[in-house]
């Protein structure tokens, strides 16, 4: 009874929003794979969320926009453009970014917030910008953050806002990174 009155509750969030939920997404056809999070304010097209495919391991962070469709050209040609969207495995989509209609995405990428992805991005890469680029590849990236936190602050779950930190600690995370570089947490 109480997840009931839950699932009607989101729902009614997510309607007045003008949102659709996940669960809405996938009984119109949205194929999603395990461990996916979706934070605040994603869109995934809702009237062609058919058309999308998300795998395993996919953190699509706020404000991202999953279009399969494009209207521009619809008062020109009389018609949209569509196309399928396929996400693969442990990819991270980085707040405010755009994936327009016909992109793949391949497993083990990263996306810069604010990125457009225009066209397919292959496997193992790390992209940004409007339209999107390859910069390095995934492992690049991780070999130079692993190397950073040789000598970079790292903090456990203790300091993350799920386990409300003390002022105390929220204020010893702020002199330890005031020289501007990161520090890593849990």
């Amino acid at each position: 009874m109480l997840n009931n009155i839950r699932f009607l509750v989101k729902n009614l969030v997510f309607r007045l929003r003008g949102d659709h939920t996940t669960e809405k997404l996938i009984k119109n056809g949205l194929q999603v794979g395990e461990n996916f999070n979706r934070m605040v304010g994603v869109i995934i097209d809702p009237s062609h969320c058919h058309h999308i495919t998300i795998g395993d391991n996919v953190t699509l962070a706020p404000r991202v926009h999953i279009l399969a469709h494009d209207a521009s050209l619809k008062t020109f040609i009389g018609y949209s453009r569509i196309g399928n969207v396929v996400i693969g495995n442990r990819v991270f989509i980085g707040a405010d970014s755009v994936v327009l209609p016909g992109v793949m995405i391949g497993d083990d990428v990263i996306i810069g917030a604010n990125s457009t992805i225009t066209k397919s991005i292959p496997s193992g890469s790390v992209v940004v910008g409007s339209p999107a680029r390859i910069i390095c590849s995934t492992e690049e990236l991780i070999q130079k953050h692993r190397n950073l936190m040789s000598n970079r602050p790292i903090y456990n779950s203790s300091y993350s806002f799920r386990n409300n930190p003390s002022d105390e600690m929220k204020k010893q995370m702020r002199t330890d990174l005031s020289d501007m570089l990161p520090g890593y947490i849990e």
